[in-house]
């Protein structure tokens, strides 16, 4: 992961294109050519209290740069503790579109515990939920509600996810509340028109998130269910200020939300969107929100709010019945476990992409990343072509309940597999798609969110929750105010590519009852026996390799939590074959990586393509969240 801060062979002016990437208002993905952004020279100041990794020279540009303000360095009393907040301020438009924006990373230093989530709101919440009297999944289940209320764009009650608990005496469980495909879903479904596993009544599968997140309090919750739904109840029945992500989504999707009566009634009241700052309510969902918090799980999948859901789906072309809705049930499962620089590695198994995050730790493993600076070019070709191999790995995952996928798993956690595959990779040059042995169909041709807890007694929580696509389905019903999610385009369509451009695997195909293969991640650290870190992240196909890079900056290259968050990431899942680097990396590692036969672009980092939340406990017990501000995430503790 080469480092470029003061080097003198960054892209010129002259280098830069101009295209503008814009968002597609049926996926809400990027679409059009990534600009080329470089950042300026300089070196980032150092503060002591940078969780024991004080800045260098050898940090990427994304700290430094003329015409950025000083390192704000405050510290703010609260109730229980000092939260101690470091921030590198940055200007909030940078680049030549004006609509990208940034805001202030942060790194939040605390003594008893920290939630880091994508919403500031939401944090908080969390934090609130430790200090009165609360856990890690109380925090958890909290801010994860307040996280469907306000960035519903992201995630909510009406999609799904995956939890990875470790409790206070080390021992670690993942709860898998994916969404599962309608009893009536069969594999070629969507063959005459994959836009429907997209959007429409279709494209919904059975939500899993309230019976996941009930099972996981019921577990090991402290505090009333009811009490981790009023915080959420209140902000979506009086009411909060737009902020920023949500105003940038309904700029891009405008004409939905000011044409269709179920989005305008709610984010157009008066005709035009709301922007940023002005007051939002959700009732609707606020009566939903308030009904499960008094009568549990069972209100949802059961009776007058899922036969309004249900009804609406069907109106809208679905296949979803009360059957499907009362039938659902998380599953309870083993993690999966690698270790890493002497570290243990939890992480979630199929039908997450957790196997082969352990599997690309294990490859990069021997080369020792950060270690010696004049391999800093080749180390950024072999962690690409890392992750060509462990996409094609993820061809052959799937749903454990309907393949046996027992040896193929034990093959990709092995450290053999990883030392065969090193062994295949060359620093001379890169090779064609098949060379990765991909186990694909016949081919004719990012709404999620993650949340970081952890507690006074280290019990620490890894959630990721999505609705899949931005908007979902792009389906709201209007009695319960939930946002759909559009789940079954996580399955494969034979011969069609899914919105994330990932090809269809024969694992993968829909089935009743199946659940979809995902690139979530939700992952814990230990280091001696003892909570280290908790992480994952957002952004569909790139939550895999974002999650291993700030993983990797932690602690192959010792970047303090906020900086290992905020440097730029690289992605290549194998197809399209294409390199994605971020704006910040040098020209030096982009010339490398073309002489090497890859095909590169470089992308501004503000894109905001991925996102990682992260906590972290060093061994004197000082607590660090980092929040990712690509999203306008932070964090919070105390």
């Amino acid at each position: 992961m080469a480092s470029n801060t003061g080097r003198s062979d960054q892209l010129s002016t002259a280098e830069q294109g101009q295209g503008r990437p814009s968002l597609d208002e049926n996926t809400g993905l990027l679409s059009g050519q990534p600009r080329r952004l470089s950042q300026p020279n300089g070196q980032p100041s150092n503060s002591s209290s940078n969780n024991k990794r004080p800045a260098s020279t050898s940090k990427r540009s994304f700290l430094s740069g003329n015409g950025r303000k000083k390192i704000i360095v405050s510290l703010t009393a609260i109730s229980g503790g000092l939260l101690i907040i470091l921030g590198f301020a940055l200007f909030k438009k940078i680049g030549t579109d004006p609509n990208i924006e940034k805001n202030t990373p942060t790194l939040i230093k605390a003594r008893h515990g920290a939630v880091a989530t994508e919403e500031i709101h939401c944090s908080e919440i969390g934090v609130q939920v430790l200090k009165d009297g609360g856990n890690a999944v109380d925090a958890a289940v909290a801010s994860c509600l307040c996280v469907g209320t306000v960035n519903m764009f992201s995630a909510g009650i009406g999609g799904g996810g995956f939890m990875t608990i470790r409790l206070p005496n080390g021992t670690v469980e993942v709860i898998d509340f994916r969404e599962t495909a309608p009893a009536g879903a069969s594999p070629n479904m969507y063959k005459k028109d994959p836009i429907l596993a997209q959007k429409g009544g279709l494209s919904v599968a059975v939500p899993g998130e309230i019976r996941g997140l009930e099972l996981a309090h019921s577990r090991y919750g402290k505090l009333p269910w009811e009490r981790l739904f009023a915080p959420s109840v209140k902000m979506a029945r009086d009411g909060w200020a737009v902020g920023p992500e949500l105003a940038k989504r309904l700029r891009v999707y405008k004409t939905m939300m000011e044409t269709e009566p179920d989005w305008s009634a709610v984010f157009a009241p008066n005709g035009t969107i709301l922007k940023e700052g002005q007051w939002i309510k959700r009732e609707a969902l606020a009566n939903t929100l308030e009904t499960i918090g008094k009568e549990g799980a069972d209100a949802f999948y059961t009776g007058p709010i899922a036969q309004n859901m249900v009804d609406y789906i069907k109106q809208n072309g679905g296949i979803l019945d009360m059957d499907d809705m009362k039938a659902y049930k998380p599953l309870i499962k083993e993690p999966m476990v690698g270790y890493y620089q002497g570290r243990k590695v939890y992480t979630t198994p199929a039908p997450t992409s957790g196997p082969v995050l352990i599997s690309l730790l294990n490859i990069l493993e021997r080369y020792e990343l950060g270690r010696v600076k004049q391999n800093a070019n080749v180390e950024v070709h072999r962690l690409v072509e890392a992750m060509k191999f462990g996409y094609a790995q993820r061809t052959e995952l799937g749903d454990p309940d309907f393949t046996d996928l027992e040896s193929k798993i034990q093959s990709i956690l092995s450290k053999d597999t990883a030392g065969l595959i090193r062994a295949n990779i060359s620093d001379a040059h890169t090779f064609p798609v098949e060379y990765y042995n991909p186990h694909w169909g016949p081919i004719d041709n990012h709404g999620t969110t993650h949340m970081s807890t952890v507690d006074q007694q280290n019990m620490a929580v890894a959630l990721t929750s999505t609705v899949n696509l931005v908007f979902g389905s792009k389906l709201l019903d209007p009695k319960t105010g939930i946002v759909l999610n559009d789940e079954m385009d996580d399955f494969s369509i034979p011969g069609t590519p899914n919105a994330f451009g990932l090809q269809p695997s024969p694992f993968n195909y829909p089935e009743p009852g199946k659940r979809p293969l995902s690139s979530c991640v939700p992952t814990i650290v230990e280091r001696d026996g003892q909570f280290e870190l908790s992480l994952g992240g957002s952004g569909g196909s790139r939550i895999l390799t974002s999650v291993l890079q700030v993983i990797l900056n932690v602690y192959n290259h010792d970047y303090n939590l906020m900086e290992a968050v905020e440097a730029p990431r690289v992605h290549h899942q194998l197809m399209p074959n294409v390199v994605d680097i971020e704006s910040g990396y040098s020209a030096s590692d982009v010339k490398f990586l073309s002489t090497r036969g890859h095909n590169v672009t470089v992308s501004d980092i503000l894109l905001a393509k991925s996102e990682v939340q992260a906590v972290m406990r060093e061994a004197d017990g000082t607590v660090f969240a980092a929040s990712d501000s690509k999203k306008h995430g932070v964090a919070a503790g105390y």
